[in-house]
């Protein structure tokens, strides 16, 4: 057996064992080393293992999910709820219009899809179920619209993708992702206005507008939040690393000053909250260093390319086996670890067909996107029903009907590149190359 072949059983059976995706990486590139190089190269696991944390950008990482923690618990979606609710007023699917319009919002300050669907759910599902909505409906709503984290910046797995393809700049990814971010909450609002207004859910007689000059100075704090962090890398006033340190900042004056909803003591729990979020992070990205090193130096990831382009040399037609493959991988992993296991199998391909690297990027973002709230795993989706108090089961028709939605933003961002790479080039970003 070639050590290529070994180093990828080893992987996915040590999956279908059910060992956490870290160690399966970890095993899998070190069974590989000794197979294919020799045992004594195992003595390369801790310099592999540090190399790939020890870097610069990845500082962002921890203090982005801080941030998204201590928004989460300032009390920031409720202020953005009733700004929304002030702006949209009471209609059928009114609530439903404002849980995308929030979770868009939340999505520029935590890029955390999950942490976005906890906060979201526990405001506005009791007023969706007092409005007659479903719950099952109501949870697959909040768990679609709040997947667009991935893609709103600043987005986690889009730091992470521009450590693992070489040569990306991260402000152009962050600014690339705005449209299709924005794209894919619009797909959902239609579907979610029709619906309601078949089913007769949420009458608008019965609902009250809050008033909207109070509401948006309460959501003005919360607001700038995204206009900081994309205005200050716009303006070249702080590195997309420095940008996540100033959100932190600023998420804790308006969490303990401005909105009053945090002590000293909520502080130093999120804190460490904060920390074992960021342990898993990086125990993933330091085992995936042992995968990458053994796939790279056994000429795996090549290999592997070079088979797909064997089913066809089409780009297209490549593009779309590529996009099912990481829809499937979206329903059964994190996004960390798809960036991890199947972006450098594809970098050889981006470069065959001269794909744009920040265009490509954003397209295995939005996939994964819509993987975080489709059966059987979805992480979004298990926030959701478990705040709804229902079963996971029950969600599954309602969360196929958003992929669908969200597959047409995925299909049009596909047709269309400028979608994606328009804002990054009128922002002076550099979008690149192959």
């Amino acid at each position: 057996m070639s050590p290529d072949m070994l180093m990828l059983l080893v992987f996915g059976g040590a999956m279908l064992l059910g060992v956490p995706v870290a160690f399966a990486l970890g095993l899998g590139g070190a069974a590989g080393i000794v197979a294919g190089l020799s045992p004594d190269m195992l003595a390369t696991l801790g310099t592999n293992t540090y190399n790939s944390i020890a870097k610069y950008p990845l500082i962002a990482i921890p203090l982005f999910i801080l941030t998204g923690l201590i928004f989460e618990r300032a009390g920031v979606a409720a202020s953005l709820v009733r700004f929304a609710q002030a702006l949209i007023g009471p209609r059928h699917g009114g609530l439903g219009l404002v849980v995308v319009l929030v979770c868009l919002i939340m999505g520029g300050m935590s890029g955390s899809g999950p942490a976005d669907a906890a906060a979201v759910a526990m405001v506005m599902l009791p007023s969706m179920t007092r409005a007659g909505y479903p719950k099952p409906f109501s949870a697959a709503l909040i768990a679609s619209a709040s997947s667009t984290a991935i893609l709103i910046p600043p987005s986690i797995a889009l730091i992470l993708y521009s450590i693992v393809v070489p040569g990306v700049d991260l402000r152009a990814l962050f600014a690339a992702g705005l449209v299709p971010g924005v794209l894919a909450g619009m797909s959902l609002l239609l579907p979610v206005w029709w619906l309601a207004r078949r089913n007769g859910w949420e009458d608008p007689a019965q609902g009250e507008r809050p008033p909207l000059k109070e509401s948006f100075i309460r959501a003005l704090p919360a607001l700038f939040a995204p206009v900081l962090i994309l205005g200050g890398l716009r303006s070249g006033l702080f590195t997309p690393t420095e940008a996540a340190v100033v959100a932190v900042t600023y998420g804790l004056i308006v969490g303990i000053f401005v909105y009053r909803q945090l002590s000293l003591k909520d502080v130093w729990g999120l804190l460490g909250e904060a920390g074992m979020v960021s342990g898993v992070v990086m125990i993933i990205i330091s085992l995936a260093g042992i995968f990458a090193w053994a796939g790279t130096t056994l000429g795996t990831f090549q290999h592997l390319a070079e088979a797909m382009l064997s089913l066809s040399n089409q780009g297209w037609v490549l593009m779309l086996l590529i996009m099912a493959l990481v829809l499937l991988a979206g329903m059964l992993l994190d996004a960390i670890s798809i960036y991890l296991i199947i972006t450098p199998i594809l970098i050889p391909l981006m470069q065959h067909f001269g794909w744009n690297p920040i265009w490509f990027g954003i397209l295995l973002a939005m996939n994964i996107a819509i993987g975080q709230f489709t059966p059987p795993v979805a992480i979004n989706l298990m926030v959701t029903t478990q705040i709804a108090g229902i079963r996971l089961e029950k969600t599954f028709g309602w969360a196929l009907f958003f992929m669908l939605t969200m597959l047409s933003a995925l299909v049009l961002v596909m047709l269309f590149p400028g979608l994606a790479l328009w804002l990054p080039e009128r922002m002076g970003f550099v979008v690149g190359e192959w």
